[in-house]
């Protein structure tokens, strides 16, 4: 183990887990993730391994049979489990998200209901805001859930629904138009139960298919379509509607954190491959990373591995402290994303023409580091949030 993301302060259990996630990542993930990649297969004995270490409830708390940890040791996890394969570290985000915002916003029967089971991966979640006509302007959404006696009727399409087929739970965000002036307050968060697989996964929801992309394989992104599902109203989030958006936002800013934690595992393994591929390659007499370019290029590369992964140490632990991380986790997940595809990059030139072969590791992670870029939002979205946020500290007196 190199010298590169090191975390200080860490207790000992904190330090145990890491080492559990670090042995588990050596042994069961990084011999196979090229190959399932490779075939968009599901790892399904990599998530019962994940299960069986207590990943699924690693921040949900002991009273509802979880271990209790910080979100920093959420996101040091993460980060292992991306350099082994982000898709892996996917398919706990969306459960982690749903946990955390039913841990902070959920009634205590919800809690009761969803809590334990969710940490033992008995239920999975998803979480859904996004729709094909809308990315980051949530405002815009037209799902729509509509009063029906005690119970309401949800129509509408969602989209980029990560474990939307093998996940149980979605929390999504839907209009509901209940009187507010503010558009924000006519949103509100149901949870809705599904089977998992694909089709009709309950009456009025379809999830139709995963959907081909060019990296993040192995994971199931699905769309959403609701035609007149029928939900109580004891699966809205909290019990209240008209805080949908709120709940989102709040689950949206830890989601960041764990994107700049995926971005960071990434980063790392792709820094690995390079250093080693660059002393095994010899040119002109000699390895490599003899050759001032590529001497420079390793320098640069670990600056940026460690820079990003202080920063995103940072964000976990101004949220552990209760404090609102919107611009740490915005600045931590713009920076971390940009340093992850700039080391990807400077690693895949290392590899010569090799990188470009799917034999080599480094091919898979030039393809998914590109998702880094817009998962929990773009960097020119973080740009906004960061920037308005310095304005009004920085605002100048009358």
């Amino acid at each position: 183990m190199g010298r590169l993301c090191q975390t200080d302060g860490l207790t000992e259990d904190q330090t145990e887990i890491l080492k559990a996630v670090r042995q588990f990542v050596d042994e069961k993930i990084l011999p196979v993730a090229t190959e399932l990649e490779h075939k968009d297969e599901y790892p399904t004995e990599i998530v019962e391994g994940l299960k069986e270490l207590g990943i699924f409830g690693l921040m949900i708390p002991e009273e509802y049979d979880g271990l209790g940890e910080s979100l920093l040791t959420y996101a040091l996890c993460v980060e292992e489990i991306a350099r082994g394969w982000m898709s892996v570290s996917g398919v706990i985000n969306t459960h982690f998200i749903v946990a955390y915002m039913l841990m902070q916003h959920g009634t205590e029967e919800q809690k009761k209901k969803y809590l334990p089971r969710m940490a033992t991966g008995e239920v999975r979640g998803s979480f859904s805001m996004s729709e094909p006509g809308l990315g980051s302007d949530v405002a815009a959404i037209k799902t729509k859930a509509v009063k029906d006696g005690d119970d309401y009727v949800i129509n509408g399409q969602k989209m980029w629904l990560t474990n939307g087929g093998s996940s149980t739970l979605i929390a999504v965000l839907v209009k509901t138009d209940e009187g507010s002036d503010s558009v924000y307050k006519n949103m509100t968060t149901f949870l809705v139960e599904k089977e998992p697989g694909f089709g009709e996964t309950a009456p009025g929801l379809t999830i139709p298919g995963k959907i081909d992309k060019m990296g993040y394989k192995g994971v199931d992104t699905t769309e959403a379509v609701f035609e007149n599902h029928q939900i109580s109203a004891e699966q809205i989030l909290g019990g209240e509607p008209g805080k949908g958006f709120y709940q989102m936002m709040d689950g949206v800013e830890v989601g960041r954190v764990n994107v700049a934690a995926r971005a960071c595992g990434i980063a790392n393994r792709a820094f690995e491959l390079g250093v080693a591929y660059s002393q095994q390659r010899e040119t002109f007499g000699k390895p490599i990373s003899e050759h001032q370019a590529i001497l420079f290029r390793l320098a640069e590369m670990a600056t940026k591995v460690e820079t990003a992964h202080t920063m995103m140490v940072r964000a976990a632990r101004t949220k552990d402290k209760g404090e609102r991380n919107d611009v740490e986790a915005g600045m931590a997940k713009m920076l971390a994303s940009e340093y992850c595809n700039e080391v990807v990059e400077a690693s895949f030139r290392i590899h010569g023409g090799y990188g470009y072969s799917k034999e080599y590791e480094i091919e898979r992670l030039y393809r998914e580091a590109a998702f880094m870029l817009i998962g929990e939002g773009t960097s020119d979205i973080q740009k906004m949030i960061i920037g308005r946020s310095v304005l009004k500290d920085y605002k100048l007196k009358a």
